[in-house]
């Protein structure tokens, strides 16, 4: 009981380190155009923390675990911001738990090998993340209209959107997304497991 009060604690931390890291690609008026450094970013986040508070437990189910937390605190921040009157698809929630749900199905179809949960696990957060979340972008009512209709207060003016780089796309940012998650989040995962046995 104890190991899993912690897992909460610092999940949440966790996800408020998520957010504060790069806050403004939670926000449609500039998710777009920061989707690879939000893939590299978030995916990196739910690695480590996902695999070193799955082998610290040592129960495949601890990283989906893990991602519910972020999830739901998120989903309050959502709120948080819709009840200060701005349109329920101002704030993107990321899609976590699937890409978590790969990584505990990988340590537990290895019989608990921290190693390929490492490897496999990670590679599979790292190529999965950004598809789910390219899906969750696409289901926004209409971007460009939540970004220059709703501004937020906190946005620095040299971040202001302008209209052709929003919702432009180069170089595939799902491919670049997926592959810089996918080769990321292997090795920061395998030191993040690294440290658990220390």
């Amino acid at each position: 009981t104890t190991h899993y009060l912690f897992i909460v604690v610092v999940a949440v931390n966790s996800t408020l380190l998520t957010i504060n890291a790069g806050d403004y690609i939670f926000y449609t008026d500039w998710a777009w155009t920061s989707f690879v450094v939000f893939s590299v970013s978030q995916s990196t986040m739910l690695a480590v923390g996902a695999i070193y508070y799955m082998l610290f437990t040592g129960v495949p189910g601890t990283a989906t675990y893990y991602a519910t937390i972020m999830t739901i605190y998120t989903w309050v921040a959502k709120g948080a911001w819709f009840a200060l009157g701005y349109p329920y698809d101002f704030v993107v929630v990321p899609v976590w738990i699937p890409s978590a749900m790969l990584m505990d199905l990988a340590y537990w179809a290895t019989r608990r090998n921290k190693h390929a949960a490492i490897l496999i696990g990670g590679t599979l957060v790292g190529l999965s993340f950004p598809l789910f979340n390219m899906v969750n972008l696409l289901l926004v009512r209409d971007p460009l209209e939540i970004a220059f209709k709703y501004p937020r207060p906190t946005l620095p003016a040299y971040m202001t959107p302008i209209e052709p780089q929003v919702g432009k796309f180069y170089n595939s940012p799902v491919a670049l997304g997926s592959g810089a998650g996918a080769v990321l989040t292997v090795p920061i995962a395998a030191l993040g497991a690294k440290l658990n046995t220390w």
